[in-house]
């Protein structure tokens, strides 16, 4: 029986982790199965039915709840299981409830009889009628479950006579035939389906349906009632695969047949005729070579053969294929977790092919004698359980070592670490059956202690468990192990983390590469980038120090001589390299080979010997004569001979890279030969090789890098480092220096301090400013692309109607495909051509035909396209008829008809040109009017219009022949061009009113409004007859047809027009008629509106999209396949817990303000909302949530976030494709009708088999959406909100399918073990139908909860290509119906390597909702285009972002999945796929002519939440192995382009920020030391100042101009470059500036804490609306480390500098220096505020301080959480030094000592030191700094001990304490000389102190604990937080007082029509209070 998922109301007590297991649902009571406990799983089909008979009866529905209570006490007697006893305490309730009630109601004498006769009459009425009738399988299956239920339960009750039973086992044998299925019946009953009938599936099933030769399958005769025995069932019978996974990878494996067949067939039509054995075999050979080119590749690199053994007879190879391409799915298809592990599924495939392989060749074991037969046998469940089971377990026990992301990574094995196990052949040593003492399962913690056991119980044992070479591992241990405290030191120098001794790093299993934290990852991943930099700037201080300045002065002997030194240098930093190269790997060292070991060692020692050698040889050189020289007659120095040799390598380097294809093919080849050449130069990864690009590409990308490096060079030195020289040499020379403090170091020579001072912020510039160079150079790039690329060509709607009348042929050639549309409907351009030539005469009618032909198609696209529109409600329903062409073609109607927009008021105009042509002829008139195409368009179709409706409506014989006389009359005269002559235009003006009244009353087709259009038509005739004829025209028209009279030529009395009987001479046609009403409400607006319709459509988004859509019609993109040639693909959506859809309290609910979501909605969407009120006809809220509240609710979710607005924008890819399949399969009378028409005649027929079955089956053939609802079932056992709006989703898009994680319990025993399982549901006939349930080895979400989600579920998917979609993303029909066009690029030529994923730009929706979600969305949309542009082109970097890439699935099936998942160090999963992609020899492209929708953050908390999630993603980015190898495999310049767009953007935001901090604390140095006194005194460096504010400024150029280049470019390509400016000053002036300065705070911090100390993890944003005021509190926890002390530190810098500098240039120089300073720390400090809404408003202030204050104030006790204490928010802060390393405390001291610089500096300039310089002045200080700790920790062990029972001593003592510390003072004063200021420079000289005191003894907490001044170290906290809050909240609190400060905020951040609404809402308050109050 089919499982399903039930409705139902909670019960009285939710049951927690519970699901349904039953078949189908139905909305009902609490006694639904929906609240089944896992446990009692099988009674959920009796409530079921015990719900559905409830109406019809009651008793029978009794009977079968009290059967399942009984059976779920036999199954639970003693209620353990979760929820059991609830559950059947609230059955029983309602079992005693009803029962008396139900026993009244008995119609039969017992209750058994009453059943049986149910019984019978519902197998009559619902199983024998039905199939009687034919009803389709849904209905059939539900009734034979429901006929099996019944039966159960009648059987429980009494014996059951023959009769029943016989019916029964009928029952039981059909319901075997229908099973539930996915998108392929395969089931007896489904034959006869549309999908089943097509040849290419039928073909797949054959195939797989060959079971000749199969051992077993024949002589045992398996067959299935539910469908013919095939392949897979052989493979499940002899592997013991699951029976749903063999199911679904059936249906897989069919559908990939079918569509690779279904392009093999492109150009016949699959209808005429039988598909070939040939194609047959065309096909699976191309699905094989996908599958398997990983396991092939991998089986060379390893140097074995693969298993894929083929037959000798030819004509069995294809079962033998598909034998092993289903094996290889079903192995990928239960592989659970292990998917993330490829060479571990091949190493499992390669071994169960050999079986397959001997057991189809009849092989015999030579171990058994007997025919080899799989080694983990057949019976059920045994691969799942003997195979990935042992394997999950070792990834689960590692995951638990990661301890939720805490554990460094070095100290346990993540999936690289456990898949790269199988890149080496010692794999095989695992065996098969895998041993389970092997060293692959030995896990983490436990390893070192399980390797030591058992070495001590058989040391000979323990080296067989280990790899060969095991031996001179550990001669490399002893090494190791003998100088253990050496290494210990250098590990933890460089950044392990761990408290485990040095020999048990030798016992841990990390596969090749180790992620240590360390910011030395940098150096060791792009070592030739930082070497390239360093010598650049070696070589540049030399040239500028040694020679006039010039660059040319390099070719200066002695200058030159001193450069080469770099080669010294380079040599020292490849050791340097090579050294931490040994060092961080050595915790990989048990997995390293001997060959890869000795290699390390190599080059280090290498390394070490070339900077002696070079260094040697250099300064023999200056010892000789003849020095460098190499002139004629003298031969080269030793130096420059070795320097040659030392070049040998980077030359053949250099060659390689100028051939890459030669590279490619070294380094892709398997001869051992060309792996000894490569084994110094790189280490033998499986991946990472032969990722070389053409020479085209190859050519560009080196030419953008050496521009960029050329500019950025030249900059350096002419800006940079020539004016710093001088300066620098004279400082060098100075003596002099009166120091104003005790210099530490007076014997230190060239005035070491000031240089480095000086030289320090610009050697960080240097380092940093590269970035900015690209940014310049990537802009200029990517605009130069994007205008090849012809962006921007339809920016605006002018430019649209310009090119408007192209559109029809641009949508012929790009969306319709080459191919026939349709037999009947359209010509071929085959034919088309034949007739060209065959007919010239008839060129003309051959292109108007093709013309009208293209129209057609035009106009259901874009009809469909507008249609959408409004259902979205960005139009009305005035602007889509506006927009609309006509649905159906009309043969009356010659001329285009182009949409009314284009025509509006054209009709008018030419009216009034007609009216006022007097003295014009004909000819004239006419040629005026044709100047303008659509006027003239306009003017042919109303009067063919005009003559249309005349005679459709004209049914009397003298009406219909007087009015053709005249029609023939009008024509002639238009023909002779005599018109004017004849007919007066003045009276037209008349006529047309009269005929725009007679359409009016056409539109309300009212017979009661007869009377009236007889009197309409009556005038038009007299008007032409009377008013507009000329006397020859009428005399022409009486000699020929009569005299022209008012009365008919019968009867005289009678006028025309007003006969009614016997025949009416008109009729009134009827409003159903789709094609009248159509054309009349058209005409009626092609003469009715006068006004221009240039600003149609008014929404922005609307223009946008159309504009966008249009202008990629004239893009390059592939031509559009037919449907049934496309390749097939699939959507795939993650979904946790996020809003589905809004309900009717969340939109209601206000906030503080009086402000709720949809009010928010209304006033930022006021034209959505108008149009929504008229689109549902109601006219107020009120009314719409009486009558419409479930549209209004979508209509509200559509706007936000959600998961709803996702689904229905993917479902848009099926709507389009029924549009597609509709133009290439309908009929010429179904295009004549139209798309609309025959689709809804389709729909209210759906009985009658037409074309639309094939249609519909096509779609689903190549198109499938799966919605990953982790939490689906948990959320549906809990009755929660989000399960039922998920049901909803799944009925109102039946193509959906929904996938979760099923948590299943049963009881063993006394003991209840829970079972995971993935599971796919979908909906049919309304009902919840669950098609598969996967059993898993166990939990599903190991490691990063996103790709965990995505890879339980990625097995639903189907298709050649799979679109990752976010749940915050859109899409749109326009951009669907290019789908097929952009999975056209996979066959499309990207380079040498084939594309293996698309990329997609996006649309940011967001951008209105506020002013930062507009400066995000600008932002996010320049990476999107102009960025990810030249990511892909020309520099060929392009990565995947989360963002809706399309994959090559089986590329990416086979190699990983779409995403990684190791916990933590893939907290960015989704570039990781990129990486893997790169890695294995992907092409990641990026295509510009489709996008789709993409929401972002809109808060600033939001926004800094993510950005804090994407910079700690971009740390572990930094320490990851793919970041790693990319950097060493790229090319140079590849290389370069990887850094500055991954991880190097976040560490050259952080040079910004050091650049700042190190200018201020060299200028500190400077200022207290006295240096600076002393340079300005000599007045030597005077001239620096300029230098100094260019230096200071750089930072300034990195925060706001750079950001914002490249959003002013792809703003000015798309939009005009006017556009483009004012938006940039729009931004400005709404402190843009200021957002980006403070996100670039925000990736510093977490970037920099990540890598120092961990801690990255996933931080959810919410993604909804910000209407709210966030707290004070709130603000300071989320900002308070990462932008407020750092604030508050350049603040204090800034002081220091201000009034002890001696600048001679005053304020005017200290703010050309500083300002840039300032701007940041000002806005680190109060733009949290600044862009919170009601920031400064009083009220909130108040509250605020209110609530700040009860915040700090709190204890921190269990389980209070952070947002209600200081101290558990505290305790929280400093999580991340609980688990850092030796390292990450180690730098936070040295990082914290920095504020003692303060104290040490200022002291001495205090009035109380005299001028003294001596030490003991600096040491006096830390007396008072003692005193004051001391105080605090009396205070603090006063109040644990005295407070609670001896108050009034604690007061006493805090009072002495007052009284000492007053005394202090004023004995200081008196004595002492203190003065007031030096009262207030103490504030300078000891915060400071205390602060990094602070810091300290957090770094340093276990020590401090220990000697008891934790809680002292924690009151001090207490005091400089409330300070620092102090300090923030009181210039808020003054600006607050001023009520224009806030509405200039709100105006700032939303607005103008929400933050007029706010004020309103904000008076509406306080009026209701004012009432409430009085």
């Amino acid at each position: 029986m089919a499982r399903s998922l039930g409705d139902s109301e909670p019960l009285q007590k939710p049951l927690s982790r519970t699901y349904t297991i039953g078949r189908f649902s139905s909305a009902a009571d609490f006694r639904d199965s929906k609240v089944v406990p896992a446990t009692l799983a099988s009674i959920a089909p009796i409530l079921r039915v015990a719900n559905e008979i409830e109406q019809e009866n009651p008793r029978v529905a009794y009977l079968c709840r009290f059967y399942a209570f009984k059976k779920a006490h036999e199954l639970d007697p003693m209620s353990i299981g979760r929820g059991v006893r609830q559950f059947k305490t609230s059955l029983l309730q309602d079992l005693e409830k009803a029962n008396e009630s139900h026993l009244k109601e008995t119609i039969h004498t017992s209750d058994a009889r009453e059943i049986e006769n149910f019984y019978k009459n519902y197998y009559k009425k619902y199983v024998k009628d039905r199939e009687i009738a034919h009803f389709d399988r849904a209905a059939l299956a539900k009734a034979y479950q429901t006929a099996g239920v019944l039966f159960e339960v009648l059987k429980s009750m009494n014996e059951v006579n023959p009769e029943i039973l016989a019916t029964q086992d009928d029952v039981e044998n059909k319901s075997a035939e229908f099973t539930p299925y996915n998108i392929l019946p395969l089931d007896v009953a489904g034959e006869e389906q549309a999908i089943m009938q097509l040849d290419e599936v039928k073909a797949s099933l054959r195939a797989l349906r060959n079971t000749r030769g199969l051992p077993q399958l024949e002589t045992e005769n398996i067959h299935s009632t539910e469908h013919k025995a095939d392949i897979f069932d052989w493979l499940q019978k002899m592997f013991g695969f699951q029976k749903d996974s063999v199911t679904n990878q059936r249906e897989h494996l069919i559908l990939l047949l079918a569509n690779v067949q279904t392009r093999l067939n492109s150009k016949v039509e699959a209808s005429s005729k039988a598909i070939s054995n040939e194609n047959m075999d065309r096909a699976i050979d191309d699905v094989m070579k996908k599958l398997f080119k990983n396991y092939i590749d991998w089986c060379m690199f390893l140097g074995k053969n693969d298993n894929l053994r083929l037959p000798d007879i030819y004509i069995e190879e294809p079962q033998r294929k598909l034998i092993y391409m289903g094996l290889y799915l079903l192995i990928w298809g239960e592989a659970a977790n292990l998917r993330f592990m490829p060479e571990c599924l091949c190493y499992i495939f390669h071994h169960m092919a050999e079986e397959v392989a001997g057991m189809l060749s009849g092989l015999v074991s030579p171990i058994t004698g007997e025919q080899i037969k799989p080694v983990y046998g057949g019976a059920e469940e045994s691969f799942l359980q003997k195979v990935v089971k042992p394997i999950y377990e070792v990834i689960q026990k590692e995951a638990g070592n990661n301890k939720k992301g805490t554990a460094p990574h070095s100290v346990w094995r993540n999936y690289d670490d456990l898949n790269e196990y199988f890149w080496s052949v010692d794999c095989f040593n695992l065996g098969w059956p895998m041993r389970a003492d092997d060293k692959f399962f030995y896990s983490g913690e436990d390893n070192a202690q399980k390797l030591k056991a058992s070495t001590r119980k058989n040391t000979e044992r323990t080296l067989l468990l280990k790899k060969p070479g095991s031996v001179e591992i550990r001669s490399v241990g002893h090494l190791f192990k003998s100088s253990h405290r050496m290494w210990t030191f250098f590990i933890r120098c460089f950044g392990a983390s761990t408290r485990k001794r040095p020999r048990d790093i030798l016992l841990l299993n990390k596969t090749g590469f180790v992620e240590i934290r360390s910011f030395w990852h940098l150096f060791r991943s792009f070592h030739r980038m930082w070497t390239f930099f360093i010598l650049s700037f070696q070589a540049m201080v030399l040239i500028s120090w040694s020679g006039p300045g010039s660059l040319f002065a390099v070719f200066q002997a002695n200058v030159f001589h001193k450069v080469l030194s770099i080669f010294i240098t380079a040599a020292a930093l490849r050791f340097l390299q090579g050294f931490l190269d040994v060092i961080f790997n050595l915790r990989a060292i048990h997995s390293l080979k001997y060959s890869e070991m000795l290699r390390l060692l190599m080059k280090v020692l290498v390394a070490a010997a070339w900077v002696v050698i070079l260094l040697v040889s250099y300064i023999q050189s200056w010892r000789t004569s003849s020095g460098l020289s190499i002139r004629s007659g003298r031969k080269p120095s030793l130096y420059v001979l070795v320097i040659l040799a030392y070049m040998v390598p980077n030359v053949l380097g250099a060659i390689f890279f100028m051939l890459p294809m030669i590279r490619s093919w070294v380094e892709n080849s398997n001869w051992q030969i060309m792996r000894l050449m490569l084994w110094w130069s790189q280490s033998g990864l499986y991946i990472g090789r032969g990722m070389h690009e053409g020479w085209l590409d190859l050519l560009k990308y080196t030419s953008f890098w050496i521009s960029l490096l050329s500019c950025k060079l030249l900059f350096s030195y002419y800006v940079e480092i020539k004016p710093l020289v001088k300066p620098t040499k004279t400082i060098m020379k100075l003596n002099n220096i009166s120091y104003e403090w005790h210099e530490l170091f007076p014997r230190a020579r060239k005035n070491i301090g000031a240089i480095v001072s000086l030289w320090a912020p610009v050697i960080m510039v240097y380092l940093m400013d590269t970035q900015i160079w690209y940014s310049v150079f990537s802009t200029l790039a990517g605009g130069f692309v994007g205008a090849f690329m012809r962006l921007g060509e339809i920016r605006t709607l002018g430019m649209l109607r310009s090119r408007f009348e192209t559109l029809p042929e641009s949508i012929w050639k790009k969306l319709v495909p080459r191919e026939n549309i349709s037999q009947e409907s359209f010509l071929s351009e085959e034919k088309l051509f034949q007739e060209r030539l065959m007919f010239i005469e008839k060129r003309q009618q051959v292109e108007a035909e093709r013309k009208m032909t293209q129209g057609r198609v035009f106009g259901q696209i874009w009809n469909e396209v507008i249609a959408s529109l409004r259902e979205e409600d960005l139009i009305n329903s005035k602007e889509m008829d506006l927009l609309l062409v006509p649905y159906i073609s009309n043969s009356y109607i010659t001329t285009f008809q182009w949409p009314p927009f284009l025509l509006a008021s054209k009709a008018p105009m030419a009216i009034e040109m007609a009216a006022e042509s007097s003295g014009m002829d004909s000819e004239e008139l006419w040629l005026r009017i044709k100047q303008d195409k659509y006027m003239c368009s306009a003017v042919e179709e109303c009067y063919e219009s005009l003559k249309y409706v005349l005679r459709t409506i004209i049914t009397g014989e003298d009406e219909k022949r007087i009015v053709d006389a005249l029609i023939m009359q009008v024509e002639d005269h238009l023909g002779k061009k005599s018109f004017l002559r004849n007919f007066r235009m003045i009276a037209l003006p008349s006529f047309c009113a009269s005929f725009v009244a007679l359409i009016d009353l056409l539109i309300a087709a009212e017979d009661s409004k007869r009377s009236s259009m007889i009197l309409v038509l009556q005038n038009m005739f007299e008007v032409v007859t009377t008013d507009m004829m000329g006397d020859e025209a009428k005399q022409q028209f009486e000699s020929s047809h009569g005299p022209l009279v008012n009365t008919r030529s019968a009867d005289s009395r009678v006028q025309y027009f007003a006969t009614i009987s016997p025949k009416p001479s008109f009729i009134i046609p009827p409003q159903s008629d789709d094609s009248w009403s159509e054309q009349i409400k058209r005409l009626h607006l092609l003469l009715n509106t006068r006004e221009s319709a240039l600003d149609v459509p008014t929404n922005l988004e609307a223009r946008n999209r159309i504009s966008f859509f249009t202008n990629s019609l004239f893009m390059d993109m592939p031509s559009a396949p037919r449907v049934r040639n496309m390749y097939s693909f699939s959507v795939l959506t993650p979904y946790y817990n996020e809003e589905t859809v809004y309900n009717k309290r969340q939109l209601q609910v206000e906030n503080e303000d009086g402000i709720s979501i949809l009010f928010y909605l209304q006033k930022i969407y006021p034209d959505e909302w108008n149009n929504f009120l008229e689109r549902v006809n109601l006219n107020s809220e009120d009314e719409v949530w009486e009558k419409k509240e479930e549209e209004l609710r979508h209509w509200a979710s559509y706007r936000g976030q959600t998961l709803s607005r996702t689904i229905r924008g993917m479902m848009y890819y099926k709507r389009a494709l029924q549009l597609q399949a509709f133009q290439e399969l309908a009929p010429q009378e179904d295009m004549m009708k139209g798309y609309k028409a025959a689709k809804r005649n389709y729909e209210e027929n759906p009985q009658q088999r037409s074309y639309w079955e094939i249609l519909n089956a096509t779609i689903d053939l190549k198109f499938t959406y799966v919605a990953t609802c982790q939490d689906y079932g948990a959320q549906k056992q809990r009755n929660e909100f989000h399960a039922t709006e998920i049901d909803n989703l799944m009925k109102s898009y039946p193509s959906l399918r929904v996938a979760y994680i099923d948590e299943e319990e049963k009881r063993k025993k006394d003991k209840i073990e829970k079972t995971c399982f993935s599971v796919l549901v979908k909906v049919k006939d309304s009902l919840i139908q669950e098609i598969y349930r996967i059993k898993l080895p166990g939990p599903a979400i190991l490691g990063e909860g996103k790709p965990e989600n995505q890879n339980h579920a990625i097995i639903f998917t189907r298709g050649e290509a799979l679109q990752t979609i976010d749940m915050n993303q859109d899409n749109y029909l326009e951009e669907a119906c290019k789908m097929r066009n952009l999975l056209e690029e996979f066959k499309m030529d990207h380079g040498v390597l084939a594309p293996s994923i698309l990329g997609v730009r996006e649309l940011i929706f967001t951008g209105s909702v506020s002013s930062l979600a507009w400066f995000m969305s600008m932002q996010e949309s320049s990476f999107v285009t102009i960025g990810q542009r030249v990511l892909a082109h020309p520099l060929k970097v392009r990565f995947h972002y989360g963002h809706p890439d399309v994959f090559n699935r089986l590329f990416h099936i086979t190699r990983g999945g779409v995403s990684k998942a190791s916990k933590g160090i893939n907290l960015s999963e989704d570039i990781f796929a990129g990486f893997n992609s790169t890695l294995r020899r992907g092409n990641v492209t990026h295509h510009e002519y489709i996008q789709v929708g993409k929401g972002r953050d809109v808060g600033l908390n939001q926004i800094s939440l993510f950005e804090a999630k994407v910079a700690n993603g971009n740390g572990e980015q930094t320490l990851s192995r793919d970041i790693y190898r990319l950097g060493h495999r790229f090319d140079f310049f590849r290389m370069m382009s990887c850094y500055f767009t991954t991880i190097g953007f976040y560490f050259n935001s952080m040079l910004v920020v050091l650049t700042a901090y190190i200018f201020l604390y060299g200028r500190l140095y400077l200022v207290l030391s006295g240096i600076e006194r002393s340079l300005i005194k000599n007045a030597r460096t005077r001239g620096d100042n300029g230098l100094q504010a260019a230096l200071a400024s750089q930072s300034l150029v990195q925060l706001g101009l750079v950001m914002a280049l490249p959003m002013v470019m792809e703003i000015g390509l798309e939009r005009g470059f006017r556009s483009a400016l004012t938006d940039f000053v729009v931004m400005q002036l709404q402190l843009a500036s200021v957002f980006f300065t403070f996100s670039l705070g925000t990736k510093t911090h977490y970037y920099g804490r990540t890598i120092l100390h961990g801690g990255a993890r996933y931080r959810a944003t919410g993604r909804g609306f910000v209407v709210r005021h966030e707290k004070f509190a709130e603000n300071y926890r989320l900002y308070s480390r990462s932008h407020f002390t750092k604030g508050f530190e350049i603040v204090m810098l800034l002081i220091v500098y201000e009034v002890y500098g001696a600048s001679s240039g005053g304020t005017a120089v200290y703010l050309l220096v500083t300002y840039s300073m300032w701007i940041l720390a000002g806005t680190w400090l109060f733009a949290p505020f600044l862009f919170n809404p009601s920031g400064f408003e009083w009220q909130k202030t108040v509250e605020d301080w209110d609530d700040w204050n009860k915040w700090i104030n709190s204890k921190g006790r269990i389980g209070v959480p952070a947002n209600q204490s200081w101290e558990a928010w505290w305790e929280e802060e400093q999580q991340h030094l609980r688990y850092t390393g030796f390292q990450g405390r180690l730098w936070e001291i040295i990082l914290s000592s920095r504020f003692f610089l303060y104290q040490y500096g200022l002291v001495y300039h205090l009035h109380i030191a005299h001028h003294h310089k001596n030490i003991s002045i600096y040491g006096f200080s830390w007396v008072f700094i003692l005193a004051v700790l001391t105080i605090v920790k009396i205070i603090s062990v006063g109040r644990q001990t005295l407070k609670s029972h001896f108050q009034v001593m604690f007061r006493m003592l805090e009072g002495l304490l007052f009284i000492c510390s007053i005394t202090a003072l004023v004995i200081l004063f008196v004595y002492a000389h203190l003065t007031v200021g030096d009262l207030f420079a103490s504030i300078l000289v000891f915060m400071p102190t205390g602060w990094g005191i602070l810091q300290i003894a957090q770094a340093a907490r276990p020590i401090v604990e220990k000697i008891g001044g934790w809680d002292p170290a924690r009151s001090l906290a207490r005091a400089y937080e409330y300070t620092m809050g102090l300090v923030l909240l009181t210039p808020i609190a003054v600006l607050a007082w001023f009520p224009f400060v806030s509405e200039f905020q709100t105006r700032l951040l939303f607005n103008q029509a929400f933050s007029r609404g706010l004020q309103i809402s904000r008076i509406l308050a306080g009026r209701n209070k004012n009432i409430a109050r009085d």
